[in-house]
Protein backbone atom coordinates (compact mmCIF):
# COMPACT_ATOMS: atom_id res chain seq x y z
CA UNK A 1 0.00 0.00 0.00
CA UNK A 2 1.33 3.57 -1.05
CA UNK A 3 1.99 6.04 2.30
CA UNK A 4 -0.75 8.46 -0.07
CA UNK A 5 -3.75 5.84 0.39
CA UNK A 6 -5.64 6.12 3.47
CA UNK A 7 -7.18 2.62 2.86
CA UNK A 8 -6.60 -0.35 1.02
CA UNK A 9 -8.74 -3.83 0.72
CA UNK A 10 -8.02 -6.81 -1.37
CA UNK A 11 -10.18 -9.76 -1.82
CA UNK A 12 -11.93 -8.81 1.57
CA UNK A 13 -14.86 -11.35 2.15
CA UNK A 14 -17.35 -11.83 5.06
CA UNK A 15 -20.52 -14.13 4.90
CA UNK A 16 -22.67 -14.75 8.43
CA UNK A 17 -23.17 -18.41 7.91
CA UNK A 18 -24.39 -18.67 4.51
CA UNK A 19 -25.16 -15.56 4.06
CA UNK A 20 -23.01 -13.32 1.95
CA UNK A 21 -22.34 -9.80 3.88
CA UNK A 22 -19.38 -9.28 1.71
CA UNK A 23 -17.45 -10.80 -1.01
CA UNK A 24 -14.28 -10.27 -2.70
CA UNK A 25 -13.78 -6.38 -2.37
CA UNK A 26 -10.84 -4.85 -3.79
CA UNK A 27 -10.94 -1.00 -2.63
CA UNK A 28 -8.19 1.73 -2.46
CA UNK A 29 -9.10 5.07 -1.13
CA UNK A 30 -6.57 7.88 -1.14
CA UNK A 31 -5.70 10.39 1.49
CA UNK A 32 -7.26 13.89 1.15
CA UNK A 33 -10.37 12.19 -0.55
CA UNK A 34 -13.84 11.75 0.00
CA UNK A 35 -15.07 8.84 -1.00
CA UNK A 36 -19.34 7.69 -1.17
CA UNK A 37 -20.03 4.62 -0.64
CA UNK A 38 -23.65 3.91 -1.86
CA UNK A 39 -26.33 1.16 -1.66
CA UNK A 40 -29.45 0.52 -0.81
CA UNK A 41 -30.10 -0.99 3.24
CA UNK A 42 -28.63 -4.41 3.64
CA UNK A 43 -26.29 -4.00 0.41
CA UNK A 44 -22.84 -4.59 2.15
CA UNK A 45 -21.82 -0.69 3.09
CA UNK A 46 -22.05 -1.10 7.12
CA UNK A 47 -19.95 -4.72 6.82
CA UNK A 48 -17.41 -3.00 4.72
CA UNK A 49 -17.19 0.01 8.24
CA UNK A 50 -17.03 -3.09 10.64
CA UNK A 51 -13.96 -5.11 8.89
CA UNK A 52 -12.08 -1.74 8.20
CA UNK A 53 -12.59 -0.81 11.68
CA UNK A 54 -11.57 -4.78 13.05
CA UNK A 55 -15.27 -4.37 15.01
CA UNK A 56 -15.59 -8.05 13.05
CA UNK A 57 -13.13 -10.16 11.47
CA UNK A 58 -13.19 -10.97 7.52
CA UNK A 59 -13.73 -14.72 6.43
CA UNK A 60 -10.86 -13.98 4.06
CA UNK A 61 -8.97 -11.09 2.35
CA UNK A 62 -6.65 -8.62 3.98
CA UNK A 63 -7.34 -5.03 5.10
CA UNK A 64 -4.97 -1.60 5.75
CA UNK A 65 -6.18 1.68 7.06
CA UNK A 66 -3.58 4.05 7.53
CA UNK A 67 -0.73 2.36 6.63
CA UNK A 68 -1.72 -0.09 9.99
CA UNK A 69 -3.78 -3.00 10.85
CA UNK A 70 -7.09 -1.92 12.05
CA UNK A 71 -6.41 -3.33 15.41
CA UNK A 72 -3.74 -1.72 16.09
CA UNK A 73 -4.80 1.13 18.67
CA UNK A 74 -2.64 3.80 17.17
CA UNK A 75 -4.59 3.24 13.78
CA UNK A 76 -7.69 2.98 15.91
CA UNK A 77 -6.49 6.64 17.23
CA UNK A 78 -6.42 8.60 14.45
CA UNK A 79 -9.65 7.63 12.95
CA UNK A 80 -13.15 9.25 13.43
CA UNK A 81 -15.91 7.08 13.44
CA UNK A 82 -19.99 7.56 13.25
CA UNK A 83 -21.96 4.22 13.54
CA UNK A 84 -25.57 4.72 11.75
CA UNK A 85 -27.48 3.07 14.62
CA UNK A 86 -26.14 5.50 17.86
CA UNK A 87 -27.05 3.93 21.02
CA UNK A 88 -26.78 7.09 23.28
CA UNK A 89 -28.47 5.90 26.78
CA UNK A 90 -29.08 6.67 30.21
CA UNK A 91 -29.08 9.75 32.65
CA UNK A 92 -25.27 11.01 31.63
CA UNK A 93 -25.52 14.68 30.18
CA UNK A 94 -24.09 15.16 26.57
CA UNK A 95 -21.57 17.51 27.87
CA UNK A 96 -19.81 14.59 30.27
CA UNK A 97 -19.90 12.17 27.81
CA UNK A 98 -18.48 13.92 25.44
CA UNK A 99 -15.57 15.30 27.68
CA UNK A 100 -14.80 11.48 28.96
CA UNK A 101 -14.23 10.56 24.78
CA UNK A 102 -12.42 13.79 25.20
CA UNK A 103 -10.01 12.78 27.83
CA UNK A 104 -9.52 9.25 26.20
CA UNK A 105 -8.35 10.60 23.54
CA UNK A 106 -5.43 12.19 24.60
CA UNK A 107 -7.39 15.38 25.24
CA UNK A 108 -9.78 17.64 22.99
CA UNK A 109 -10.87 21.37 24.32
CA UNK A 110 -13.69 22.33 25.35
CA UNK A 111 -13.62 25.01 22.88
CA UNK A 112 -13.49 22.23 19.99
CA UNK A 113 -16.19 20.61 21.52
CA UNK A 114 -18.08 24.12 22.09
CA UNK A 115 -18.14 24.76 18.60
CA UNK A 116 -18.94 21.51 16.60
CA UNK A 117 -22.11 21.95 19.11
CA UNK A 118 -22.93 25.07 17.92
CA UNK A 119 -22.37 24.37 14.16
CA UNK A 120 -24.56 21.60 14.48
CA UNK A 121 -27.44 23.42 17.14
CA UNK A 122 -26.66 20.46 19.78
CA UNK A 123 -27.82 21.04 22.81
CA UNK A 124 -25.12 19.29 25.15
CA UNK A 125 -27.26 19.83 28.80
CA UNK A 126 -29.47 17.21 27.85
CA UNK A 127 -29.13 13.63 29.23
CA UNK A 128 -28.41 11.11 27.15
CA UNK A 129 -31.78 9.06 27.27
CA UNK A 130 -33.80 11.87 26.81
CA UNK A 131 -32.06 13.03 23.30
CA UNK A 132 -34.11 12.64 19.81
CA UNK A 133 -32.43 10.63 16.89
CA UNK A 134 -31.63 13.78 15.62
CA UNK A 135 -29.78 15.57 19.02
CA UNK A 136 -28.16 11.61 19.23
CA UNK A 137 -27.25 12.10 15.81
CA UNK A 138 -25.29 15.14 16.70
CA UNK A 139 -23.85 14.00 19.36
CA UNK A 140 -22.35 11.20 17.58
CA UNK A 141 -20.75 13.14 14.72
CA UNK A 142 -18.78 15.76 17.42
CA UNK A 143 -17.41 12.44 19.08
CA UNK A 144 -16.53 11.49 15.21
CA UNK A 145 -14.74 15.06 14.37
CA UNK A 146 -13.75 16.61 17.71
CA UNK A 147 -10.58 15.11 18.04
CA UNK A 148 -9.63 15.68 14.08
CA UNK A 149 -8.75 12.19 12.83
CA UNK A 150 -7.34 11.59 9.95
CA UNK A 151 -9.50 9.44 8.46
CA UNK A 152 -13.20 10.23 9.54
CA UNK A 153 -15.81 7.11 8.50
CA UNK A 154 -19.53 8.46 8.60
CA UNK A 155 -22.48 5.27 8.12
CA UNK A 156 -25.74 7.73 7.44
CA UNK A 157 -24.42 10.93 8.83
CA UNK A 158 -27.06 13.01 8.18
CA UNK A 159 -30.03 10.43 9.15
CA UNK A 160 -32.77 12.37 11.10
CA UNK A 161 -31.33 15.82 10.49
CA UNK A 162 -32.84 18.90 9.40
CA UNK A 163 -31.87 20.56 5.96
CA UNK A 164 -29.82 23.51 7.33
CA UNK A 165 -27.73 20.85 9.96
CA UNK A 166 -27.01 18.28 7.16
CA UNK A 167 -25.33 21.40 4.81
CA UNK A 168 -23.33 22.17 7.97
CA UNK A 169 -22.04 18.33 7.82
CA UNK A 170 -21.39 18.29 4.26
CA UNK A 171 -19.30 21.55 5.18
CA UNK A 172 -17.46 19.52 7.94
CA UNK A 173 -16.87 16.81 5.42
CA UNK A 174 -15.04 19.26 3.06
CA UNK A 175 -12.55 21.04 6.02
CA UNK A 176 -11.50 17.31 6.71
CA UNK A 177 -10.55 17.14 2.82
CA UNK A 178 -9.12 20.77 2.52
CA UNK A 179 -6.90 19.91 6.12
CA UNK A 180 -5.72 16.80 4.19
CA UNK A 181 -7.91 13.80 5.78
CA UNK A 182 -9.67 11.84 4.46
CA UNK A 183 -13.53 10.46 4.46
CA UNK A 184 -15.30 7.34 3.78
CA UNK A 185 -19.27 8.55 3.80
CA UNK A 186 -21.90 5.49 3.81
CA UNK A 187 -25.20 6.44 2.07
CA UNK A 188 -28.09 5.36 0.36
CA UNK A 189 -28.57 9.06 -0.54
CA UNK A 190 -27.26 9.68 -3.65
CA UNK A 191 -27.36 13.85 -3.71
CA UNK A 192 -25.92 14.07 -0.34
CA UNK A 193 -23.02 11.89 -1.78
CA UNK A 194 -23.12 13.76 -4.85
CA UNK A 195 -22.85 17.58 -2.80
CA UNK A 196 -19.08 16.19 -1.36
CA UNK A 197 -17.88 13.17 -3.02
CA UNK A 198 -14.64 12.82 -5.03
CA UNK A 199 -15.74 9.38 -5.90
CA UNK A 200 -18.19 6.75 -5.23
CA UNK A 201 -18.23 3.20 -5.05
CA UNK A 202 -21.43 1.79 -5.60
CA UNK A 203 -22.22 -2.16 -3.87
CA UNK A 204 -24.90 -3.63 -4.38
CA UNK A 205 -25.87 -7.87 -2.76
CA UNK A 206 -22.15 -7.30 -1.50
CA UNK A 207 -20.53 -6.79 -4.65
CA UNK A 208 -18.71 -3.74 -5.17
CA UNK A 209 -20.52 -2.96 -8.65
CA UNK A 210 -18.41 0.13 -9.71
CA UNK A 211 -16.20 2.69 -8.23
CA UNK A 212 -16.55 5.93 -10.27
CA UNK A 213 -15.65 9.81 -10.59
CA UNK A 214 -18.09 12.13 -9.67
CA UNK A 215 -17.13 14.54 -12.28
CA UNK A 216 -17.09 11.84 -14.77
CA UNK A 217 -20.46 10.66 -13.46
CA UNK A 218 -21.98 14.21 -14.14
CA UNK A 219 -20.44 14.67 -17.75
CA UNK A 220 -21.93 10.93 -18.54
CA UNK A 221 -25.19 11.74 -16.99
CA UNK A 222 -28.77 11.95 -18.26
CA UNK A 223 -29.73 15.45 -19.16
CA UNK A 224 -33.98 16.80 -19.90
CA UNK A 225 -33.27 19.77 -22.31
CA UNK A 226 -35.85 21.73 -23.45
CA UNK A 227 -34.77 24.51 -26.08
CA UNK A 228 -37.05 27.50 -27.44
CA UNK A 229 -36.85 29.05 -31.11
CA UNK A 230 -38.19 32.26 -32.97
CA UNK A 231 -39.95 30.19 -35.19
CA UNK A 232 -40.63 26.42 -35.69
CA UNK A 233 -38.03 23.86 -36.86
CA UNK A 234 -37.66 21.03 -38.66
CA UNK A 235 -37.15 17.92 -37.20
CA UNK A 236 -35.11 16.12 -39.87
CA UNK A 237 -32.28 18.75 -38.09
CA UNK A 238 -32.42 17.15 -34.96
CA UNK A 239 -33.39 13.55 -35.79
CA UNK A 240 -30.52 10.88 -34.99
CA UNK A 241 -28.02 13.21 -32.91
CA UNK A 242 -25.46 11.27 -30.61
CA UNK A 243 -26.59 11.06 -27.72
CA UNK A 244 -30.33 12.52 -28.03
CA UNK A 245 -33.68 10.56 -27.11
CA UNK A 246 -37.14 11.20 -26.54
CA UNK A 247 -37.03 14.07 -28.90
CA UNK A 248 -40.30 15.74 -29.19
CA UNK A 249 -41.34 19.17 -31.08
CA UNK A 250 -44.54 20.98 -30.32
CA UNK A 251 -44.51 24.09 -32.36
CA UNK A 252 -41.58 26.17 -31.82
CA UNK A 253 -40.35 24.24 -28.82
CA UNK A 254 -38.25 21.01 -28.52
CA UNK A 255 -37.56 18.81 -25.86
CA UNK A 256 -35.21 15.98 -25.35
CA UNK A 257 -33.36 13.81 -22.99
CA UNK A 258 -29.34 13.60 -23.46
CA UNK A 259 -26.90 10.99 -22.23
CA UNK A 260 -23.64 12.91 -21.37
CA UNK A 261 -22.19 15.69 -22.83
CA UNK A 262 -24.86 17.98 -25.17
CA UNK A 263 -22.26 19.24 -28.14
CA UNK A 264 -24.50 17.51 -30.34
CA UNK A 265 -27.87 19.40 -29.98
CA UNK A 266 -26.28 22.94 -29.26
CA UNK A 267 -24.69 23.05 -32.71
CA UNK A 268 -27.97 21.78 -34.55
CA UNK A 269 -29.67 24.27 -32.25
CA UNK A 270 -27.29 26.92 -33.15
CA UNK A 271 -28.12 27.01 -37.11
CA UNK A 272 -30.96 28.64 -35.81
CA UNK A 273 -32.41 31.65 -33.57
CA UNK A 274 -32.77 29.99 -29.84
CA UNK A 275 -34.81 32.35 -27.72
CA UNK A 276 -34.64 30.24 -24.81
CA UNK A 277 -33.23 27.45 -23.56
CA UNK A 278 -33.56 25.39 -20.08
CA UNK A 279 -31.44 22.19 -19.19
CA UNK A 280 -32.52 20.19 -16.06
CA UNK A 281 -29.63 18.49 -13.82
CA UNK A 282 -27.90 15.89 -14.36
CA UNK A 283 -29.97 12.65 -13.26
CA UNK A 284 -27.43 10.27 -11.70
CA UNK A 285 -29.97 8.37 -9.97
CA UNK A 286 -30.16 6.78 -13.86
CA UNK A 287 -27.02 5.92 -14.16
CA UNK A 288 -26.70 3.94 -10.58
CA UNK A 289 -30.09 2.38 -11.09
CA UNK A 290 -28.45 1.18 -14.73
CA UNK A 291 -25.34 -0.21 -13.05
CA UNK A 292 -28.06 -2.06 -10.76
CA UNK A 293 -30.03 -3.54 -13.49
CA UNK A 294 -26.55 -4.74 -15.52
CA UNK A 295 -25.49 -6.39 -12.17
CA UNK A 296 -28.35 -8.16 -11.98
CA UNK A 297 -28.76 -9.34 -15.47
CA UNK A 298 -25.65 -10.83 -15.28
CA UNK A 299 -26.05 -12.34 -11.91
CA UNK A 300 -29.63 -14.09 -13.77
CA UNK A 301 -26.97 -14.82 -16.96
CA UNK A 302 -24.66 -16.94 -14.92
CA UNK A 303 -27.57 -18.42 -12.71
CA UNK A 304 -29.18 -19.72 -16.31
CA UNK A 305 -25.27 -20.68 -17.69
Amino acid sequence: MSAMTAVWAEGLTKFYGRRRGLEDLDLRIERGEVFGYLGPNGAGKTTTIRLLLDVIRPTRGRVEVLGGVPRDPVVRARIGYLPGELRLEGNERADRYLAFLAEVRGGVSKERIRELAERLEADLSMRMGRLSRGNKQKIGLIQAFMHEPELVILDEPTNGLDPLVQQEVHAMVRQVRTAGGTVLMSSHVLAEVEQVADRVGIVRAGRLVAVEDVAALRERAVRRVEVHFDAPVPEDAFRDLPGVRDLKLEGTSLRCTIDGRPDALIKAAARFTVVHLVSADPDLEEIFLTYYSEEEAREHAAADA
